[in-house]
């Protein structure tokens, strides 16, 4: 993918585009049935839609955009992956997990519906997530849809994600030291970044033994990402965050900044990114977006 103008304003332009075309495509995904299931895809909808930064679908976009894959495709993986990512987040606000009032600067589903419709939404979207790799509409290879089937299903699952949030759940009656955190966050949060950006490879046919230095940059970038969350989260502005913060030192957890240090955190996570943008450098200017979600992983307010 070819970048111009100023670095910035292509990344903007960058997420504000992927931001429209992810919700136009949850639109199509999930329109409203004309029966009592309404309720289920009406809060379904209301997680889903008009929420979220949408970095992992542009991870997705940049990545596959870089081995000529059509945009269509790659958008279509990406709500997969936000589906994923959206379930995750309906389930951790609920009160048997983190017991959040407010998400994206508004109430959190099960407060805005009822706990046991914020369960269903959040399986149905993990259903929906596999239901659209599974779609030849989507691929029309079927070797590649079973690879990015496998690969989501890897991140998201005890291996990946859930296995994370186990460890979170559980963090504040351990002794946590910073090598258990990394591995926490590796999985908790990393594994679905890792996932966006590999899923993109698997669109463009990267053989998999080609893909290191991709993993690599994901890697770095991931625990950037969650240094940066912990950042936020310990000297943040709730109003930009658009959900509750410094819950982590209510609660007694361990994190990179009480473990590191604001400031040593803060130096790592630039050294992390600076780090994952050297795993790029057998790419050129395809190469930039990805370059820029980086950095932009470090510098956002919330």
């Amino acid at each position: 993918m070819q970048l111009v103008g100023d670095r910035g304003d292509v990344l903007s332009a960058s997420l504000a585009r992927i931001q429209r075309e992810v919700d136009a495509a949850f639109e199509e995904f999930l329109p409203l049935p004309d029966d009592t299931r309404a309720r289920l895809v009406e809060a379904m909808r209301y997680a889903a839609i008009g929420g979220g930064k949408r970095v992992r679908p542009l991870l997705v976009m940049a990545t596959a955009g870089m081995y000529g894959v059509a945009r269509e495709t790659a958008v279509k993986a990406g709500c997969a992956v936000e589906a994923i990512h959206v379930y995750s987040l309906i389930h951790d606000d609920l009160p048997c997990m983190d017991d959040d009032d407010l998400r994206h600067g508004k109430p959190t589903l099960h407060k805005a519906f009822d706990e046991a419709t914020a369960v269903l939404a959040g399986d149905a979207l993990h259903a929906l997530a596999f239901e659209i790799l599974s779609m030849p509409e989507t691929v029309s290879d079927p070797f590649v849809r079973a690879e990015l089937i496998a690969t989501l299903a890897g991140a998201s699952g005890m291996g990946g994600m859930a296995g994370g949030q186990m460890m979170d759940m559980v963090a504040a009656q351990q002794d946590y030291d910073l090598r258990a955190i990394t591995r926490l966050q590796q999985l908790k949060t990393g594994a679905l970044l890792t996932a966006a950006v590999e899923m993109g490879a698997i669109l463009g046919r990267v053989p998999a033994d080609a893909r290191g230095h991709l993993r690599n940059y994901a890697r770095d970038v991931g625990l950037a990402f969650q240094i940066a969350d912990d950042l936020l989260d310990h000297e943040g502005d709730e109003a930009k965050a658009g959900k509750a913060l410094r819950k982590d030192d209510e609660k007694g957890k361990q994190t990179f900044v009480t473990l590191m240090g604001a400031e040593k955190a803060r130096d790592q996570a630039h050294a992390l990114v600076e780090q994952a943008i050297g795993h790029l450098a057998p790419h050129g200017p395809e190469a930039d977006l990805l370059r820029a979600l980086a950095r932009f992983i470090v510098e956002r307010d919330r």
